[in-house]
């Protein structure tokens, strides 16, 4: 009985699955395409200021401890 209620409830979980699998839109290849340089330009970006940023800093601090205070 319990096995019987058990597989019952599989049965369901993926007949849902399966049902909400048919309601997603998916890309095309181009569009992939397209968002994926977009993301891969935007974190090469973040990356160089980010690298700037950090040298800006690194300069200062051996700035500061060329006078030592």
């Amino acid at each position: 009985m319990a096995k019987a209620k058990k597989d019952g409830r599989i049965k369901k979980w993926w007949t849902g699955l399966k049902s909400e699998f048919g309601k997603i839109i998916w890309l095309n290849k181009s569009t992939v395409a397209k968002q994926t340089t977009i993301v891969i330009v935007v974190t090469l970006i973040v990356g160089v200021i980010i690298a700037f940023i950090d040298s800006g800093a690194q300069l200062v601090l051996n700035i500061i401890r060329e006078l030592h205070f």
